[in-house]
Formats: structure tokens, sequence, C-alpha cells
């Protein structure tokens, strides 16, 4: 057997006992993400592809590959499995997507950042915009 998909998948050959016929199956570890609690205090399953909607929104139109998108989806499902957490509140997704985001493209951070905080007003823009400038990029 040997690890393939950076790590997330074992590679196995295998031999079928009746026919002796050989056969490649590549198995992956279900790994359950906690639910979600929301500001309403509903809980909702985890839904990546409502996270990845979100992403490819404020990414719109940005020079950020598929690639890039993909490796921050994962990094996000990782911190949140690490938290070992059955249930973790919305806002720490949306911290978490707000970190990867302004990590791959600033402009697709304040898209975000001004619906996710409601931005009421060019102010509240100018402040973040200012925060940002002012800030280095944490990896």
């Amino acid at each position: 057997s040997r690890q393939v998909a950076e790590g997330e998948q074992v590679r196995r050959r295998r031999e079928c006992l009746a026919c002796g016929e050989r056969f490649t199956t590549f198995e992956t570890a279900e790994l359950v993400l906690p639910r979600l609690i929301k500001t309403d205090g509903s809980r909702q399953p985890f839904d990546e592809e409502k996270l990845r909607a979100g992403m490819q929104r404020a990414l719109e139109k940005r020079p950020v590959s598929v690639e890039r998108l993909e490796s921050s989806l994962v990094h996000i499902k990782h911190k949140l499995r690490a938290t070992g957490e059955r249930e973790v509140k919305s806002l720490v997704v949306g911290e978490l997507v707000m970190a990867e985001l302004q990590k791959l493209d600033e402009v697709a951070y304040i898209r975000f950042a001004s619906v996710y905080k409601r931005f009421q007003d060019l102010n509240e823009f100018r402040e973040e915009i200012d925060r940002l400038a002012r800030e280095p990029v944490k990896e």
C-alpha cells in the first residue's frame, strides 16, 4: 500500500481470491466535519459546496487558480476537524474563510468581509482597507 493524494488516500494492489485477477483500490478515511451553530441558534451540517460557492463568489474575476482555492478549502476543513468539536459556531468558519481569502487575494477578502461583517458605509470599507494595509499577511 502507498499513500497518494497528499496522504489523504491509500492505494492498495489487491487480488481476487476466486479468480486471481489483480486490481487497485483507493481508500479514503471518512472524517466527519463538525455541525455548524448558526447565529440564530439553529444547527446544520457542514456544507463544503456552500463554502466553495461563497469563496468562489468573492474570488470571481480575480487571478487565483482553482488549485489555490482547493488548497484553502482543505486547510479550512483541516482546521475545523482539528478543533475536535462536534459543533462549532458558524462565526468560526467565517473567520477561517477570511483568513484564507486574505492570503489568496486582498480584493476577494474585502468583498467577503463587506458582506460577512455587514459594512454599512464607505467608512467601514476604508477602515478595513487601512487595517489590511497596516497588517502583514499571516501565513
